[in-house]
């Protein structure tokens, strides 16, 4: 489903040029669940941009599903981010003065989704999540958690292959946090290929394959049965 080949990603700054991902190859199977983990500036972040296609790599070949990336145009890209990769969040992005219905439609409105199919496939991924009784209060009346849901099912409502998520419990307590693994991991069972960027070693142990960066290079890649 991905692969990457030799990318790197190497950032302009002023006279000086940092790379930081420095040469990463990288496939991922339909229906893996993975952690990837590192410290700070070991280029985790960045490739999730590029496996989600919102960063392009300085050098290197990134296939999804076949297609190499760097042939897309903008707008094609675009339509990849929108249907074939769902995001989730630390902080998780929903917009404060819609509902979480309304947050969970708004993917489908970038799909030109007509406005009564919005609502009738935004109901059933939040009734997935199991928010059905809160689909009409706004994000500041949800806690962290089903603030993440929201976000979860608006990330699913395209139907997407593959989930990438930032630290998705990174600003939940341990109950949530714990509430929002069990989801993420019952969404792999049915077929969802999920990654996420974590630094908990608790979220990497629920994940079948770990992948540990350092200085933009893979240092570990290993499959736990």
């Amino acid at each position: 489903m991905i692969d990457l080949s030799s990318v790197t990603k190497t950032y302009h700054m002023g006279a000086m040029d940092i790379t930081v991902l420095a040469g990463i190859t990288l496939s991922i199977k339909q229906g893996e669940l993975i952690a990837v983990m590192g410290p700070s500036g070991s280029g985790k972040s960045t490739l999730m941009n590029i496996i989600g296609c919102l960063d392009r790599p300085t050098s290197g070949v990134y296939r999804f599903e076949k297609r190499e990336i760097s042939t897309l145009s903008d707008d094609e890209l675009a339509t990849v981010r929108n249907v074939k990769i769902g995001f989730v969040f630390q902080t998780f992005n929903l917009l404060p003065r819609l509902s979480a219905l309304k947050n969970v439609e708004v993917p489908l409105i970038y799909s030109g989704v007509p406005a009564r199919e919005r609502k009738e496939r935004a109901m059933p991924m939040l009734d997935r999540v199991g928010l059905a009784e809160r689909m009409y209060h706004k994000p500041t009346e949800l806690s962290g958690g089903q603030q993440q849901r929201v976000a979860i099912a608006r990330a699913l409502v395209n139907n997407p292959p593959v989930l990438l998520a930032d630290e998705p419990t990174g600003n939940l307590d341990s109950r949530s946090g714990e509430e929002i693994l069990n989801l993420l991991t019952g969404l792999n069972k049915q077929g969802v290929t999920i990654i996420i960027v974590t630094h908990d070693q608790n979220v990497a142990n629920r994940c079948k394959r770990r992948i540990h960066l350092k200085d933009g290079q893979i240092l570990e890649d290993k499959v736990v049965s």
